[in-house]
């Protein structure tokens, strides 16, 4: 991989960037909305301390950054194009039909899609088996993860090649073999988060509340070994066989709910003034800025507890 496009520059695009130049690519982004440029050069200045603390690669500058003026120009010469338009499916295909037009047909297209299939993605593209899913987590240029989904028309190859460049950014490519709307990590966010609302909602606990319940209990215990490795400890001496043996007959009561509770005005009220207050008179900025001064040092530990030789997701 020589050069990288990466169209659309919100939160995520961003990310990208900031991570790609921080690995020593050159890097042309297009953005229609007016001050893209700015914003995005502004952000990577802001983040630059945290990706120099994870360790800049030979070459990496933020000068390696160019915005072009149409896709065209972007995706030319690209040999991998980052597509983050926002979450419509109607943008992203318009978008994609574009990228599809002016690249060259052995680049890989990966959307960042939080949500939507890659074969949906793919429909009526003249090269549609390049298109994966490339979904990475917020904030990209410090957290390792993208899942990678495959769709009906992808070749394993592309897989293979796509696997590889991601890596050569020093991100953890998790390959994903059955197509799910989204995919694998949201879904296990999104269940935690229904929770939440109804815990919220009932009136059960505050925001800071269920916070505090994840900082200090399981969100120490899933950064370093996930929720199936926690409940296999939690099994004694057998592991998981009795720990299922012991609580299996517990998943039968009705403890969780299913449904998100309905967003109400009353409940978007108390979870966005729980929020406000829980943060204080931090800036959003302050706080991104300590939760990647918190982020560098937590993927360190990982690192150090969590041997490569034993993880799934390969370098």
């Amino acid at each position: 991989m020589k050069r990288v496009a990466v169209i659309g520059t919100g939160v995520i695009g961003n990310g990208w960037i900031a991570r790609f130049l921080g690995q020593g690519y050159d890097v042309i982004a297009f953005d229609p909305a007016e001050g893209a440029e700015e914003r995005t050069r502004q952000v990577v200045k802001n983040v630059w301390s945290s990706i120099e603390q994870l360790g800049l690669k030979k070459g990496a500058s933020q000068n390696r950054l160019t915005f072009v003026q149409t896709i065209e120009e972007a995706v030319a010469d690209a040999d991998l194009i980052q597509e983050n338009v926002p979450e419509r499916l109607d943008v992203k295909k318009s978008v994609l039909t574009s990228i599809d037009q002016y690249a060259k047909p052995e680049a890989i297209i990966g959307s960042s899609t939080s949500g939507i299939m890659a074969s949906t993605l793919q429909e009526g593209l003249t090269y549609p088996g390049r298109v994966i899913v490339a979904h990475p987590f917020n904030p990209v240029y410090i957290l390792p993860l993208v899942e990678l989904v495959g769709g009906k028309a992808t070749d394993a190859s592309v897989m293979e090649r796509a696997k590889s460049y991601y890596q050569s950014i020093q991100m953890k490519p998790l390959v994903i073999n059955k197509e799910i709307e989204g995919h694998v990590a949201d879904r296990l966010m999104e269940a935690l988060w229904r929770e939440a609302l109804h815990l919220v909602n009932d009136g059960v606990a505050t925001t800071e509340e269920i916070d505090a319940a994840i900082i200090y209990g399981a969100g120490l215990r899933w950064a370093q070994m996930g929720p199936f490795l926690t409940f296999h400890l939690a099994g004694g001496d057998q592991g998981m066989r009795h720990m299922l043996e012991q609580f299996g007959p517990a998943l039968k009561l009705p403890w969780t709910k299913l449904e998100a509770p309905e967003l109400t005005e009353d409940l978007k009220e108390k979870v966005i003034e729980g929020c406000e207050s829980h943060a204080g008179d931090a800036s959003i900025s302050e706080l991104e800025s300590k939760r990647n001064e918190f982020l560098v040092k937590l993927l360190d530990l990982v690192e150090d507890y969590w041997p490569e030789s034993n993880s799934l997701v390969k370098k």
